[in-house]
């Protein structure tokens, strides 16, 4: 699946975020799916989700982040795909 990243990505409106040291796990509250991210996967979520596009999420996690622009577009497109597959966000226009 092509991620679109003139899109926006937010939390679904049935997702339940906790964090703690750094590591989050985002739960399904309707089928009780969780998905844990580590450390750096906590930190590509919250650019994510609170980036306007994820375009924009991408060009902040290439300045923080030494790695090939092509890896980090991959990464963030297979990390948003889980979330879409687990029903933990919602994608839509910006």
């Amino acid at each position: 699946m092509a991620i679109d990243f003139n899109k926006r990505v937010r939390p679904a409106s049935h997702v339940l975020i906790s964090n703690l040291e750094g590591e989050s796990v985002l739960l399904n509250l309707q089928s009780e799916a969780y998905f844990g991210l580590d450390k750096v996967g906590s930190h590509m979520w919250s650019v994510l989700s609170t980036s306007d596009s994820i375009q924009a999420a991408y060009e902040i996690l290439q300045d923080t982040y030494e790695i090939d622009g092509k890896e980090l577009r991959q990464d963030l497109a297979d990390l948003i795909a889980k979330l879409m597959e687990q029903e933990l966000v919602e994608v839509s226009d910006k």
